[in-house]
């Protein structure tokens, strides 16, 4: 079973790991390290160690209280010195009690002021000393390159200050938001980055840098094969982060208001389509879009006019005559993901976008104006 998990990891009554000691290696006759000195940093590491020291201390621990007793825990990272702390919505969710633990050991109660369910962003305020508030440079992720070298710290399975490194797998990947639509089925989370740095249950919430040092995103969930016989998961390589520039769009409104109202254009689509269900739809093989599957009652692309397809192929809930949505404000799109991440990351509720559609064997444009995502 495929599974996408996120990452907070349970406390409370969670087992131990099995560790086993390493042999000991007596000096006496051994061979000196390559190198020489074991103490010296070789050029190459260089980097990822100063920059392990400079972001570690701007990078934190949360642990969940319930009735006195842990029940969780996660990471988050400090964006500003007026104590506000980035994660996951997911590790904070149903909290009572939260604790931050800084790098130097100081320990906050932390205070949850806005979440964003869409994304699975939150934003934690702490009472903290000054000497204690580290804010990251947030970067931007719209330039990140699939084998573009990344680093993730955080504190997973509770090991906190935990540094991996790999590379951006892929970009522009869709995740199911935390709230659910109208439809029954969950909004899309979009445009994320995905890395096989090692993320695990616990590093939820932690930043994604570039070399550096900037945060290009927040690890938010891990795809994984099985479960674990205990119930846990465990790392595969594919793992997710929110990207920095919708965390920059949406942070500001959530210190401010308290959340983020997300643009809603009213559509169901699929990411991907066989060949053969393209031939059933009658698409043409050289178009790319996102086809429209259904349309709720008195959303925007219903009170636009958009059409959703009606009638019945060999493939269960694949209907023909729907419209494909092949560009937006005159920029082509390939997929869903395409659009949704156009729609999240430049426009904004009331703004109106031009969609161009393949209808009927012709080309049409409409406008429609967006409203926020309904509650």
């Amino acid at each position: 079973m495929v599974l996408v998990a996120v990452l907070a990891a349970a406390c409370a009554n969670a087992p131990s790991p099995s560790l086993t000691p390493a042999p000991t290696l007596l000096n006496q006759g051994a061979a000196p390290a390559v190198g020489g000195d074991a103490s010296t940093i070789h050029p190459s590491d260089e980097l990822l160690v100063s920059m392990y020291e400079a972001i570690n201390p701007g990078v934190v621990a949360i642990i969940l209280y319930r009735e006195g007793l842990p029940v969780g825990q996660g990471s988050g990272f400090v964006i500003d010195t007026e104590g506000h702390i980035l994660t996951n919505y997911h590790v904070v969710e149903g909290s009572a009690d939260l604790e931050i633990v800084f790098s130097s050991g100081y320990r906050v109660n932390g205070e949850v002021i806005g979440t964003d369910l869409d994304s699975d962003i939150a934003v934690v305020s702490v009472s903290a000393a000054r000497t204690e508030l580290f804010p990251l440079m947030l970067g931007t992720s719209s330039g990140v390159k699939v084998g573009q070298t990344v680093v993730a710290i955080g504190n997973p399975y509770g090991l906190s200050g935990t540094m991996t490194v790999g590379i951006i797998s892929a970009r522009g990947r869709l995740l199911d938001s935390m709230r659910e639509a109208p439809s029954g089925f969950y909004f899309s989370a979009a445009d994320l980055i995905q890395t096989d740095a090692a993320i695990n249950p616990g590093n939820s919430g932690g930043p994604l840098l570039n070399l550096a040092g900037e945060v290009i995103g927040i690890n938010r969930a891990i795809r994984t094969n099985d479960e674990q016989t205990n119930g846990g998961v465990y790392n595969s390589g594919i793992g997710f982060a929110v990207p920095i520039d919708i965390v920059k769009r949406v942070t500001p409104y959530l210190i401010r208001d308290g959340q983020y109202d997300y643009p809603y254009l009213g559509i169901t689509s699929r990411e991907e389509m066989t060949l053969a269900e393209r031939n059933a739809l009658s698409l043409p093989s050289e178009v790319q879009g996102a086809y429209v599957l259904s349309i709720p009652p008195g959303s925007p692309a219903d009170r636009a006019g958009l059409r959703a397809g009606e009638t019945p192929t060999r493939f269960q809930g694949l209907n023909a005559g729907g419209d494909l949505i092949t560009a937006v404000d005159g920029m082509a799109i390939r997929s869903f993901s395409d659009l949704l991440n156009y729609l999240v990351t430049f426009t904004s509720p009331g703004d109106t976008v031009e969609l161009t559609i393949l209808r009927g064997g012709g080309t049409i444009t409409i406008p429609v104006e967006l409203t926020a995502r309904p509650q």
